[in-house]
């Protein structure tokens, strides 16, 4: 039975209440109170922010392969965060001159910033001209004929969007145009809520940050998506139905392989290279009949025998060639 207080104490805890003086329960500890900001509620759940990243990150696996292609270097690209900030905090966070392409969202409002750390640029302009991406520059001003550049890489990150964007709908990301400085690209009010992805690059050793900067203002349509539909697994509508082994082992039918044939050996010396000319002959440790060796990227698998068919020069495998235990 609960305790039934005296009229004494329900006089002292009137008082105390008035003057500030009645202490919290609870032993004596205070509760953090949780800063809460009216004018920003929270547009994107958590749910949907979490949906929003596996999208991303799938977009940020297709680019990493992408870049992995075209530097011929080890490529990886994470997710760090995905927020909601006003616009105002992160134009500030933007340095001053910056890599900003400005894109659209054909089929909905939405405006967006595709922020490069200028050493991102410089390194992704070096390497993309044959450079290691070492270089140094001065001046940290991109350059039309850098901007130029960079549209290899920019383009494709909007094609990539659109490829991971395909779970939620048919939306296309169009390149507007270049600005070096923030206060020019302007998508949205500086009051208005915006999403921020952020990305690490890896290059080789090198790390560096790459944003994606969504104005949220006209995010409704996407959020009703994400609310309705069953976005449970990511996955792009043309792999649906469809399991994750039956895609890996489709990409690696369609994997071309460099098949190499080795018709025999011979050693001779220098003198005899100069002394070359045409109509000689040079003797091989191999007969005419005898089987060759078949090497699949460098690594011999097969031996065949050599011929002919319609006339075109052929191969026919004869056996595998059993490695040892």
């Amino acid at each position: 039975m609960a305790e039934v207080l005296s009229q004494q104490e329900i006089d002292q805890l009137l008082n105390n209440i008035k003057t500030g003086g009645e202490q919290p329960h609870g032993g004596g500890q205070e509760r953090e109170a949780v800063p809460y900001d009216f004018r920003l509620p929270n547009r994107i759940s958590k749910n949907q922010l979490r949906t929003i990243r596996n999208i991303h990150e799938n977009f940020s696996e297709s680019l990493s392969s992408f870049l992995m292609t075209k530097l011929q270097s080890i490529i990886n690209i994470n997710v760090i965060s995905v927020d909601q900030i006003y616009y105002s905090e992160y134009v500030l966070s933007v340095s001053n001159p910056a890599c900003l392409f400005l894109f659209d969202v054909k089929g909905s409002d939405i405006k967006a910033i595709l922020e490069l750390s200028t050493e991102l640029a410089f390194t992704l302009i070096d390497r993309l001209l044959g450079g290691n991406g070492k270089g140094t520059k001065q001046a940290k001003v991109i350059t039309p004929i850098e901007q130029k550049v960079l549209l290899v890489f920019v383009e494709k990150v909007m094609t990539e969007l659109k490829k991971a964007w395909q779970i939620i709908g048919q939306y296309d990301f169009e390149l507007d145009r270049f600005e070096s400085d923030i206060d020019f690209a302007q998508i949205t009010s500086q009051s208005e809520s915006v999403l921020i992805i952020s990305f690490e690059i890896f290059v080789g050793e090198q790390a560096f940050l790459m944003n994606v900067c969504f104005a949220t203002f006209a995010f409704d349509t996407i959020l009703s998506k994400l609310g309705s539909q069953n976005l449970s697994t990511i996955r792009p509508v043309k792999y649906s139905g469809t399991t994750a082994r039956n895609i890996l082992v489709n990409h690696l039918r369609n994997t071309d392989l460099g098949v190499r044939v080795e018709f025999g050996k011979a050693v001779i010396s220098m003198r005899e290279l100069m002394a070359l000319k045409k109509g000689d002959v040079i003797l091989m440790n191999k007969k005419i009949g005898d089987e060759v060796a078949v090497s699949v990227e460098e690594r011999m698998i097969f031996n065949g025998q050599a011929g002919e068919v319609n006339g075109h020069r052929a191969v026919k495998i004869t056996h595998k060639i059993e490695e040892p235990d």
